[in-house]
Formats: C-alpha cells, sequence, structure tokens
C-alpha cells in the first residue's frame, strides 16, 4: 500500500534541473553498455540501466514521448503475435 492522496514526491529533472511531481515525470530506461576492450574469448562485457527522469517539456522536446509509444506498440504487437 502506498500513498494514495497528498503531495506526491518531487524528482528532479534531468536536462533542466525543474522540480516534478513524481506521478507526473516521463521515466525513461536508458541502457549502456560496457565491455573490455580485448576480441577474444576473455571479453567481459556489462549492461547498466539507468532511469532518468525528465519534465513533461523536456520529453517532448526530445521526442522521448514518442520513444515510449513506439515501445508500447511494438510491445502490443509481440504480445498479440504470441497468443
Amino acid at each position: 500500500m502506498g500513498k494514495r492522496r497528498g503531495r506526491d514526491r518531487l524528482v528532479t529533472c534531468i536536462s533542466c534541473g525543474r522540480a516534478v511531481p513524481k506521478n507526473k515525470a516521463i521515466e525513461y530506461e536508458r541502457r549502456s553498455r560496457i565491455s573490455t576492450d580485448l576480441r577474444d574469448e576473455n571479453n567481459v562485457s556489462a549492461f547498466i540501466s539507468n532511469v532518468e527522469q525528465y519534465c513533461i517539456s523536456c520529453g517532448k522536446h526530445r521526442r522521448i514521448t514518442e520513444k515510449l509509444k513506439k515501445q508500447a506498440a511494438n510491445r502490443r504487437a509481440r504480445r498479440e503475435e504470441g497468443i
């Protein structure tokens, strides 16, 4: 059970620094790949994911909302294809 009413926690926009309520912020998961310089069987690679939070205006400006819509449509299509 979480908070249901009242003031929501503020998060900071990673782009402009604006304080935005958490339920209004646009969350975008950015994935990074880190690997060693060696290209042989001893190659080590790691995947790191960061959850970045943007205000609505920065999310629209950076076209993150369109990316999230496209990802959701792809997920829906894969889910329907699997059924």
